[in-house]
């Protein structure tokens, strides 16, 4: 069984009466077509063995020198390349579109390339931010690709170089009455593109699944009434969390009633897994959740997150509401190197190559010069020996002041006068009569003894 892709623009694709047709004028996004072709001998009575076999042996030198004349494939992946299964669905579709927005091209994986003309209408319509000369279609390829028919090696090649897969498949409402739906699709086509994703070297895959994949009861048994739906996806994220693939997987509320101006009057609330029973989200916030998580890939590294919106909860960034999440798996240590990280100073070359130490800036500015001593206020010299009396018997003293004591910085004499000065301070009586000899408090007049 040989794979063969064919890569051709859509519009050619298509009779010009098929509605999936893209105007002439306008640019279309490129057909990727991947599919199966059995090798078989001709049932004609009139070819022999012999021919059968030298048909066979010239097939397989054809196919050894073609396979030796092209180069192996790049291991490279474009980290701008998302792979998207499930690009015509409710949330796919907006996926496509938020991804387009950010600046990632997009591998819109399709069963029917027919069915992917809304698709290309609703991109066709965008308007980008900043480059105006790209148009949005021209970073679409719609990929033709069957998860549940398609092998693992045809799976892996539709992904081609994408980094990211995008998992947003299940199985329709509308066809309720087949038992196998969910587990051909939610599970089985799930796990096909996990196995071709591991082998295809994805560097992370986002899966999108519903609350109450690991819970029993209500209300999760009224869903799984669907041929039980919600068992099948939670074998599709055991088959993910053991592929080894960083992973994020969604588990959003109910999608089915919301529409797009719910996050008018919603906010979204994300938490870790089995934490809500019930709620309601948009199918455009998960879309948005999907655009934030390929932007910020860090954030979602292999985290199980449920998401609600409700009315009374705050409007935050979503990534602040990823980091908020415990991851299950330690990042790796060359991740966290592409983590901007602040620059580091200078050493400075004068000493050396080592940085100087940092000195602690002092209090005060007179401790940097030895000499610079702070003003002080001139003191008072003791008073001189001499004294007079004045006409009304009062004795006042002359205090002279020493012509050294002003302060002024750098004088020695000023500084050993206030040396000086501050012992006899220490010394200083607690009486001022003490100073001076010949002063005497005050004393009330002794009566005099009686006469005889």
């Amino acid at each position: 069984m040989d794979t063969v892709a064919s890569l051709s623009p859509l519009r050619h694709g298509h009779p010009p009466s098929s509605p999936a047709a893209c105007t002439t004028g306008r640019p279309s996004p490129r057909l990727l077509k991947v599919k199966q072709q059995r090798s078989s001998i001709s049932s004609s009575s009139n070819s022999s063995p012999g021919a059968g076999r030298s048909r066979s042996r010239s097939r397989a030198s054809a196919s050894a020198s073609s396979s030796a004349a092209t180069p192996p494939p790049q291991k490279e992946k474009e980290r701008d390349l998302v792979f998207v299964a499930g690009a015509t669905g409710r949330v796919g579709s907006r996926a496509v579109r938020e991804l387009i927005k950010l600046g990632f091209r997009v591998r819109a994986a399709v069963r029917n390339a027919e069915r992917a003309s809304s698709l290309v209408q609703s991109v066709q319509q965008l308007k980008l931010d900043g480059d105006a000369a790209i148009s949005p279609v021209e970073k679409l390829e719609i990929v033709e690709c069957d998860l549940e028919k398609q092998p693992r090696d045809g799976i892996a090649k539709a992904i081609g170089k994408a980094s990211l897969v995008v998992c947003s498949i299940g199985a329709s409402e509308k066809e309720i009455l087949d038992v196998t739906g969910p587990y051909r699709i939610d599970y089985m086509a799930t796990s096909n593109l996990v196995q071709a994703a591991t082998a295809a070297k994805v560097e992370h895959f986002i899966l999108v699944t519903s609350l109450g994949t690991n819970k029993i009861g209500f209300p999760a048994f009224l869903l799984n009434l669907f041929w039980g739906v919600l068992c099948w996806k939670r074998r599709a994220e055991e088959a993910l969390i053991a592929s080894g693939i960083p992973y994020t997987i969604i588990r959003p509320g109910g999608m089915e009633r919301p529409t797009d101006a719910f996050k008018e009057t919603h906010n979204l609330v994300a938490a870790a897994e089995d934490t809500y029973v019930g709620g309601l989200v948009s199918n455009l916030q998960v879309a948005e959740l999907i655009g934030c998580m390929a932007k910020n890939r860090r954030a979602a590294y292999c985290k199980v997150v449920e998401v609600v919106a409700e009315t009374t909860a705050p409007l935050l960034p979503m990534d602040q509401l990823l980091s908020a999440i415990p991851s299950k798996r330690e990042p790796p240590a060359e991740e966290e190197t592409e983590e901007a990280k602040p620059t580091e100073p200078k050493p400075d070359e004068a000493l050396g190559g080592d940085q100087a130490p940092k000195a602690e800036r002092p209090l005060s500015p007179y401790t940097a010069f030895v000499d610079l001593k702070p003003p002080s206020s001139p003191s008072p010299s003791p008073p001189s020996s001499s004294s007079s009396v004045t006409d009304g018997g009062t004795a006042s003293s002359t205090l002279a002041l020493d012509p050294n004591a002003n302060g002024i910085p750098g004088s020695s004499s000023a500084s050993d006068q206030l040396q000086g000065e501050d012992e006899k301070t220490q010394q200083r009586p607690l009486s001022p009569y003490t100073r001076y000899e010949e002063l005497k408090p005050p004393s009330s007049p002794t009566p005099s003894a009686p006469k005889t």
